[in-house]
């Protein structure tokens, strides 16, 4: 069953879960509401997708020193959206890294996303003021691909295509075949299709499709901890995306 994004109507905590996938891959998630990955190397950790607050991002914090001391050294923003990069001052990071074109989509619309997205979810951003003054910058982008290094454990940040925005990025451990998807991928979730690309969401889920991930971090709901599930997320996404673009072109003739 899919579930709505938080609203007006959404004021109910969730329950979070806090998984292990690998000795280094880690999952946050609670029932719907945007996930938090977690990559543990020897010597430093990335956090991918920061929560809504510093003071969200807080829980997230201490879960991970539950299982590791290394410095949170890198945060990644898959895609630019209020719900998943006004958390990052809570992690006092070395990095944020993001695409180009995320960079550019917070120049072009962060503001205007930043109001919005505090007005219409009340429960997520019932902490706001713990949000510092301005916009999540990036501290550091990339075009196309970057490999980042956290001690004997390489992580592969790629735009595979455009899909839930522009910017979209991905992180990938090859060796353990465990993909972070951001909202590319929401599994049992109803996707945000604001700032989508209709068309070329569909390819871009075929490219995830090809790294054969045995275990995926979805942008919201559940961890998906073998192969199956994976393309069932894929599908699931998929074939939302082309149920109502078919819709609004019907209604468009």
């Amino acid at each position: 069953m899919s579930k709505s994004f938080a609203s007006h109507n959404d004021l109910e905590d969730k329950v979070v879960a806090f998984e292990k996938l690998s000795e280094n891959a880690y999952a946050y998630t609670a029932e719907g509401d945007p996930n938090t990955g977690i990559i543990i190397g020897d010597e430093a950790i990335m956090v991918i997708d920061t929560q809504a607050t510093p003071v969200m991002a807080e829980d997230v914090i201490r879960r991970i020193r539950e299982v590791s001391d290394k410095p949170i050294k890198y945060v990644l923003l898959s895609h630019y959206h209020a719900v998943r990069v006004l958390g990052a001052s809570a992690y006092d990071a070395q990095e944020i890294l993001a695409s180009r074109d995320t960079y550019d989509l917070i120049v072009e619309r962060g503001e205007q996303d930043k109001a919005s997205e505090i007005g219409r979810f009340p429960r997520l951003f019932r902490n706001a003021e713990s949000i510092p003054p301005g916009l999540t910058w990036p501290t550091m982008t990339f075009e196309g691909h970057m490999t980042v290094d956290l001690g004997n454990l390489e992580v592969h940040l790629m735009q595979v295509g455009r899909g839930h925005t522009k910017g979209d990025t991905i992180a990938w451990l090859p060796k353990q075949k465990i993909l972070f998807a951001g909202d590319l991928v929401e599994y049992q979730s109803t996707p945000y299709a604001g700032d989508c690309y209709f068309r070329e969401w569909p390819r871009t889920l075929d490219r995830l499709g090809d790294f054969k991930a045995e275990q995926m971090v979805p942008g919201r709901g559940p961890a998906l901890k073998n192969a199956t599930e994976v393309r069932q997320a894929l599908a699931g996404t998929r074939a939302f995306l082309t149920d109502l673009y078919s819709s609004v072109q019907q209604g468009a003739a």
